[in-house]
């Protein structure tokens, strides 16, 4: 069996290390693997390529992570919202809600990403 590297974990910038995908121990190999064709789905790597991290844990890990993407897309609708009422502040209701469901569905795959690299670095193994 594999073992994880025991060395001390790198202290980084947090928000850097999360918004680059980067691996919550040592802060240097990508969470995620490269994208092969644009509509490709985020695939997660089971270990860090430089320390050995595991990733993927047990089943079921990751559903604590749908609560941060949950307050992620809530956050971009708030803050698209409160765009559009400060500087489009005549637009029609319907535009507006479409507007803010477009953000949120572009965001969506990032958001996905994010929010298990968030929830891995919020409870490290």
């Amino acid at each position: 069996m594999d073992t994880i590297n025991k060395t001390k974990p790198i202290k980084g910038n947090l928000v850097m290390m999360i918004l680059k995908e980067k691996c919550p121990h040592c802060g240097k190999s990508d969470v995620y693997q490269k994208k092969k064709h644009f509509f490709e789905l985020p695939v997660m790597k089971d270990r860090c390529d430089n320390c050995n991290y595991y990733f993927d844990r047990e089943p079921g890990y990751f559903l604590g992570a749908m609560y941060i993407s949950y307050g992620l897309a809530v956050l971009q609708g708030i803050i698209t919202f409160l765009l559009l009422y400060t500087f489009l502040p005549d637009i029609p209701t319907l535009w507006t809600v479409l507007i803010i469901l477009a953000v949120i569905f572009l965001f969506s795959l990032k958001n996905y990403k994010l929010s298990r690299i968030i929830y891995i670095h919020i409870f490290p193994y």
